[in-house]
């Protein structure tokens, strides 16, 4: 991708929410999206920046279905230990807010 991802990281901070118009408009000028169009992935596939360094990766059918959902049940053993951690304290990473209990159907 033509995008220097170490560069751009070094422009924007934590605090980027996507909510100051200007802010956004400035870190556009200063890089600017490719423009090579819309490119479907249905393999594996490493996706580099200019630099060659690593992005992503796309890893289809990586877990299983099983595997998910032991995933899924594991992390409900941390529920307790979560729920002591959070506090509405106003910060993103512990605001009670941006954290919702699992429901059954999800998987």
């Amino acid at each position: 991708m033509p995008i220097d991802i170490a560069r751009y990281s070094k422009l924007i901070s934590p605090k980027d929410m996507g909510h100051n118009e200007e802010r956004e408009a400035r870190l556009l000028e200063r890089c600017p999206p490719g423009h090579e169009g819309t490119k479907l992935i249905d393999i594996p596939a490493t996706i580099l920046d200019a630099s060659g360094a690593i992005i992503a990766w796309y890893l289809p059918d990586a877990l299983t279905d099983a595997t998910q959902k032991e995933i899924w049940a594991a992390t409900d053993l941390l529920a307790p230990m979560l729920e002591k951690s959070v506090k509405a304290d106003g910060i993103w990473r512990t605001n009670q807010e941006w954290f919702t209990p699992r429901s059954e159907n999800d998987v």
